[in-house]
């Protein structure tokens, strides 16, 4: 790739920060589009997220604005370049992802292996290299690397499933364990839905469809098949899990804030030898009955003080499933915050 350093300056006053105009050019015009995206859509999505103006002409683009900002915006496009290049594919949320990314390293290396300011990643078969989009999904691969037990909590659409699952099937993939063992407490979402039809797997397939669809994203179809026929991949409702001993497994509990302390505990002491464990849920999404607590967060209280207890709390500026979601979270967390602040100065 070449950079043509065209960076013209012009101080408007002394205190504020100067305008700046880049333009880069790219040797392989079918990846600088690509780079683009389509209808310039990953463009339109680094104006928005860092405030400048790009203008983009066949394999050039011209990015215009304060010049921290066109800087940061010119490593961004140089590192969904060199993925490109590479034969990695680029979504709108990779681009945030370059987006954190770029901004607390300050330079990308690609090539550096779990370099320092480098987000980490994880590889499967079909999935390819999956890297982190912020700093609270590099922390939280970290840690599933790291620690026997990792807490995941937060908001919906922070990727705590997608990327436990994703890691769940690697270990599997890297003989580290033998066994996926994904679980969900078999609850409704404020609703009742009776009884349902069918055998056991037909019963609790719809508690644990979200299980089911990231699991599919990181492996062949007929793989996932033959893995449940065999029992190599366990799906589970929670209630099931009491009386086991989990060796040699990656035992995944999702929504965890759904089980009771008790269902918290059973789970937690299933953990065998050479085992990892894995629990992901949102404390603000329960639908225990009022006044019960959820296990979670007892548990996550509970083992604050085990140093071999990983823990990675995600917030609203974590969420990578879509933008509006994001602003969704963030609406009901002011108005909890809100309401919380009034009972107590009532």
């Amino acid at each position: 790739m070449t950079t043509i350093d065209d960076l013209r300056i012009g101080r408007r006053d002394e205190a504020a920060e100067p305008d700046a105009e880049i333009t880069l050019a790219f040797e392989n015009n079918r990846y600088a589009s690509l780079v683009f995206g389509h209808y310039d859509q990953n463009l339109a999505k680094i104006e928005r997220r860092l405030k400048i103006a790009s203008f983009a002409n066949g394999n050039h683009v011209t990015l215009k604005g304060k010049s921290e900002a066109c800087e940061h915006a010119r490593r961004v496009l140089e590192a969904l370049y060199e993925r490109i290049s590479k034969g990695q594919t680029v979504a709108l949320g990779d681009v945030d992802g370059a987006i954190e990314e770029t901004a607390r390293q300050r330079s990308l290396f690609p090539d550096a292996e779990p370099a320092r300011g480098a987000f980490e990643q994880l590889i499967t078969r079909k999935r390819g290299l999956v890297r982190a989009r912020n700093a609270a999904q590099d922390q939280y691969l970290r840690a599933l690397k790291r620690y026997e037990l990792v807490f995941g909590e937060g908001p919906a659409g922070t990727g705590k499933t997608w990327l436990a699952v994703g890691h769940a099937v690697q270990l599997m993939e890297q003989g580290a364990v033998e066994r996926l063992i994904l679980s969900r407490p078999a609850v409704e979402a404020g609703e009742r839905l009776g009884f349902l039809p069918g055998d056991m797997r037909e019963k609790v397939d719809p508690y644990l469809r979200p299980i089911y669809d990231a699991l599919h994203d990181f492996m062949d179809s007929r793989m996932v098949e033959r893995g449940m026929q065999t029992g190599i991949i366990e799906v589970a409702p929670l209630a099931f899990m009491r009386g086991r001993t989990l060796t040699r497994a990656c035992i995944l509990l999702d929504e965890a804030q759904n089980a009771t302390s008790m269902q918290m505990k059973m789970f937690l002491t299933r953990l065998g030898e050479g085992s990892r464990m894995i629990v992901t849920g949102d404390p603000s999404q329960t639908d225990l009955p009022p006044g019960q607590t959820s296990g979670l967060s007892e548990a996550v209280a509970l083992l604050s003080e085990i140093d071999s207890v990983g823990r990675v709390r995600f917030s609203e500026g974590d969420v990578v499933r879509h933008d509006l979601v994001r602003q969704i979270v963030g609406a009901y967390d002011r108005a909890a915050r809100a309401k919380s602040k009034a009972r107590s100065d009532a």
